[in-house]
């Protein structure tokens, strides 16, 4: 791009900045609380055909009235607002890898103290949360979009047309490139031109990421990209854990956290074990130890108990190798109660029950 043409498309922008200020003070002077720049004209990083990003904050449902939408020169140009919340407010939360309009944001207008106040709340919100050593926080957020690369490989697996296989496996890439920003605790700062490019600056990264990643773009035809999503998304996931095992102490199981948990489970799960497998019941016993299953895995995870695999036992022709399996679990969970100090609340008659509850 020449001297001559930068310095066009940047005059073209500042009189568009300057018609949207212009309006903000005439028609909305209570309703716009502030406008500043962000994306690739905020950064430097830009072409010919970029738009111009522009963030409006509005603090009243008639501020949206300012927004529009319209293609000049062949560029789109899309003049939008931005509420405190829910937006802002997930940003400085960093709910999105997509915060550079908050952190990095220029004010261009303000229409109050107490906004750019607010904005700079927001804005030091997130960077205190940048600040912190990696830990269970940022790999708490990269996990809520592991969860959304799973659903989207689950698309590329249940879908059959090459499109819709495509799409979910796009998801998939899309995904992990969000999970990792979260793994490394740092934040998008560029646009998806730099989407690779950024990625693969990050400390934290699957061995051979940028292969797996370039395989689900590059894949040709329904079972290659199946295939590629899968192993992009294993080793994000693999990483992923590995870094929980690092980062995040795991909790000593105590007498006050592990209290009522064994009751819990032998309410919840045992009888509902030894009645289906009695019975023959596949389904009754399938979901029972389903259910255990998924009880004993939060056990390990909140209060730091021993991991327990009780879907290794589950044969739907030998259900008795599930029960005895379950039960040998359940010894071994009462064993970690009565090593934390726990009191099991085992009664012999309802009075002994009532006395208890009543705290006679």
């Amino acid at each position: 791009m020449t001297d001559a043409k930068r310095q066009e498309i940047l005059a073209k922008n500042q009189k568009l900045i300057d018609m949207v200020i212009e309006r903000a003070r005439a028609d909305f002077p209570e309703d716009i609380a502030l406008i500043g720049l962000t994306g690739s004209f905020g950064t430097g990083d830009y072409h010919e055909k970029s738009d111009l990003d522009l963030i409006i904050v509005n603090t009243t449902p008639r501020g949206w009235e300012i927004g529009c939408c319209f293609i000049l020169d062949d560029v789109g140009y899309d003049i939008y607002c931005t509420p405190w919340e829910p937006r802002i407010e997930a940003q400085s939360k960093l709910e999105t890898p997509f915060v550079s309009g908050l952190i990095d944001l220029q004010v261009l207008y303000c229409a109050g103290e107490e906004h750019r106040e607010r904005l700079e709340a927001y804005r030091q919100r997130a960077l205190e949360l940048l600040a912190r050593p990696i830990g269970k926080d940022c790999l708490e957020r990269a996990r809520t979009s592991l969860d959304a690369a799973k659903r989207h490989c689950a698309e590329t697996m249940l879908a059959e047309d090459v499109g819709a296989v495509r799409y979910g496996a796009g998801g998939v890439a899309s995904n992990v490139l969000y999970a990792l920003t979260s793994m490394n605790n740092t934040y998008r700062k560029g646009g998806i031109k730099r989407y690779l490019e950024e990625t693969l600056s990050y400390r934290y990264l699957p061995e051979g990421f940028r292969d797996s990643y370039m395989a689900v773009l590059q894949a040709d035809g329904v079972e290659e990209m199946r295939r590629a999503a899968v192993a992009l998304l294993k080793g994000v996931t693999d990483l992923f854990d590995a870094m929980y095992r690092e980062f995040v102490p795991k909790p000593n199981p105590t007498a006050d956290s592990l209290r009522g948990t064994y009751e819990e489970l032998w309410c919840n799960c045992r009888n509902k074990v030894l009645a289906s497998t009695a019975s023959g019941d596949v389904s009754y016993a399938y979901h029972a130890a389903w259910d255990a299953q998924s009880y004993l895995d939060e056990m390990a995870q909140l209060m730091g108990t021993e991991t327990y695999d009780l879907m290794k036992h589950f044969d739907a022709r030998n259900l008795g190798s599930f029960r005895d399996g379950f039960l040998q679990a359940m010894d071994e969970y009462l064993a970690e109660c009565n090593e934390a100090g726990v009191e099991i609340a085992n009664f012999a008659s309802l009075e002994d029950v009532y006395n208890r509850f009543m705290d006679k």
